[in-house]
């Protein structure tokens, strides 16, 4: 997935609980994708907007990290319906 379809996607869907590339501090139950060089991660974070150990994925592309970042964002959506 590109940037822009991950931003339409984003918008289309309302998602609320995304970190878009470290964009603001951490909140709770989100989901984060940043980039460190040639690499990117995606997150969640918990109740007390702690990175949950375990939850951070390394991937070499970005268009794999944002396609984990959806999938994860989408999760969160239906786990936190509000």
């Amino acid at each position: 997935m590109l940037e822009n379809e991950a931003k339409k996607v984003i918008a289309d869907e309302k998602l609320k609980h995304v970190n878009w590339f470290d964009e603001k501090h951490l909140k709770e139950n989100q989901v984060g994708i940043k980039g460190e060089g040639k690499n990117w991660y995606v997150y969640v974070t918990d109740e007390r907007a702690s990175v949950v150990t375990g939850s951070v994925k390394k991937f070499d592309s970005q268009e794999k990290a944002l396609d984990n970042f959806i999938k994860r964002a989408m999760t969160e959506k239906k786990l936190f319906k509000k």
